[in-house]
């Protein structure tokens, strides 16, 4: 049982169904620890993108006043987050949605306390950045936060050659993805009505930011 008496241990092994994902393993702790204090206490906080739903499962664990809904577009993912939300057995999870950011209207039945979104942004092609940020401004509640997590290329910065690498696998794979400058999310961000609030050096040469409503 955790440290907040939510449930058992995550298993060592992915229930059937299920997908794996290394780096979810090794990200998990260091992310938690901004959500921290970028979460509300209470309230719904959206996942987008949930991937397998190791991630999902966990801050459930973590943050057990919190309401946790995933959401992924794609099938087989939906599939492996229900796995390991079922394997878990937790009841602040709720069952995943079929969400795709690009979408006009997303399928919510009422507004969100925070937003987590966490290695989408190189991987989906450009438009999905402003999409996520359009959706945001429509169903996140007014002090909410938009939290994002992965690589970014910074202005001034060289970028780490693991990530230059991490770039050309990813165009290579498809030319629309690929890690993205920084300064270009915040500019689609503050175009949505939302300002960088905090950057949070990780490891592996990524980022956490936390993305709040721009003060008028």
């Amino acid at each position: 049982m955790s440290a907040n008496g939510a449930g058992g241990p995550t298993p060592d092994r992915a229930p059937p169904g299920a997908l794996s994902s290394p780096s979810a393993g090794r990200n998990r702790g260091p992310i938690t620890e901004v959500l921290r204090r970028a979460l509300p206490a209470s309230g719904t906080v959206l996942e987008i993108a949930s991937g397998s739903g190791e991630h999902v499962v966990h801050f459930a664990r973590e943050f057990a006043s919190l309401r946790w809904l995933p959401s992924d577009p794609d099938e087989a993912n939906r599939a492996s987050i229900a796995a390991w939300s079922g394997e878990a057995a937790l009841g602040n999870v709720a069952a995943p949605l079929a969400l795709d950011v690009l979408a006009p209207e997303w399928p919510l039945a009422t507004a969100v306390d925070a937003i987590v979104c966490i290695n989408m942004i190189h991987i989906a092609p450009w438009p999905a950045t402003r999409a996520l940020f359009a959706g945001a401004a429509r169903v996140l509640a007014a002090s909410g936060p938009v939290f994002l997590y992965g690589p970014y290329r910074v202005a001034g910065t060289p970028a780490a050659p693991s990530n230059e690498a991490f770039d050309a696998w990813l165009r290579d794979r498809d030319p629309a993805s690929g890690l993205r400058e920084l300064d270009a999310v915040k500019a689609e961000a503050l175009a949505e009505g939302f300002e960088l609030a905090e950057t949070v050096a990780m490891p592996a040469n990524n980022l956490s930011l936390v993305f709040r409503r721009a003060k008028a």
